[in-house]
């Protein structure tokens, strides 16, 4: 998510998928342990956003010729209730882009688009477990939401793990790993197609599987992709030993939605439905919970 990508995998499709339920993790690692203990959850009950656990990001760079600026507020970060929580039983995180013409960070870039980016870099880290989250979406061509994970080091040395990014066509999303020699137009991302009647629309569970020799990326439940330490060490050194953060954001627009929907007008990547959802404040990204599990002996 931080830097240039662009699918060029072969698709999976939900048939596939259900084929790759049959793969399973070598690891020794993996094969000696169970699931532990939780070691970070939240699932947004509270009446304003945990700052023990998530920082929101403010604009002070710039990347993937994205067309927002990250901010902190309520307008593009809020936790909802009720009806407004559509379906999560004890609230959920929303974040939400803005359309705001002209808008100036501290640094003097200017952006006509606002939004929300979170990350618990600081406060919680990792290494080796399941990360997961359940997330509902908004489609339309051009906004990119993701759920995903950096190493604390230089990117991409210290490693990047893209669980779900979702560009704005409501039949797909998908998960990639980014390393050294492995990095921006990565070997290593894939597409899940889903079916009709149960699009990004619906909530779903992004999930990533971290061993010292593999990432198995599981959506409701199933393997839709792995890529394992000898794949890696083709391109480059594997660099998913050390701890790795939470990241939760919503970009418009930008390099990724542009090398697929080719669209230049009204803005770069962003569709006229996309802005007009934006302009109506309905373009949001629904996170039900986080949850980070370790393993144990």
């Amino acid at each position: 998510m931080l830097y240039n990508k662009y699918i060029r995998s072969t698709a999976l499709t939900f048939a596939c998928s259900a084929v790759l339920t049959g793969l399973s993790v070598t690891s020794t690692y993996a094969q000696s342990r169970t699931k532990g203990s939780v070691l970070f959850f939240d699932d947004f009950a509270g009446n304003k956003l945990d700052r023990s656990k998530w920082t929101p990001v403010v604009t002070g760079f710039h990347v993937n010729d994205e067309l927002q600026a990250y901010v902190d507020s309520g307008a593009t970060i809020s936790l909802v209730k009720g009806a407004a929580a559509e379906g999560a039983a004890n609230g959920a995180l929303v974040l939400t882009p803005r359309y705001s013409p002209g808008f100036k960070t501290f640094d003097g870039q200017q952006f006509d688009f606002i939004s929300g980016r979170l990350m618990t870099k600081g406060k919680f880290d990792f290494t080796y477990g399941t990360a997961e989250a359940r997330i509902k979406l908004t489609v339309a061509d051009g906004l990119w939401p993701a759920w995903w994970m950096l190493g604390n080091g230089d990117w991409p040395a210290s490693g990047e793990t893209d669980i779900m990014e979702f560009i704005g066509e409501g039949d797909w999303v998908s998960a990639a790993v980014h390393g050294p020699g492995y990095s921006g137009e990565t070997p290593f991302v894939n597409r899940l197609y889903l079916p009709k009647n149960n699009d990004v629309t619906k909530w779903h569970i992004y999930a990533v599987d971290w061993t010292p020799d593999s990432l198995v990326f599981k959506y409701d439940g199933v393997p839709m992709f792995r890529v394992t330490r000898t794949m890696a060490e083709h391109y480059g050194k594997w660099v998913f030993t050390d701890k790795q953060y939470l990241i939760l954001n919503f970009a418009v627009g930008g390099i990724y939605p542009f090398k697929i929907n080719g669209l230049k007008k009204p803005y770069y990547g962003l569709s006229e439905h996309a802005l007009n959802l934006i302009k109506a404040n309905k373009a949001k990204m629904l996170v039900d919970w986080v949850k980070v599990t370790g393993y144990k002996k």
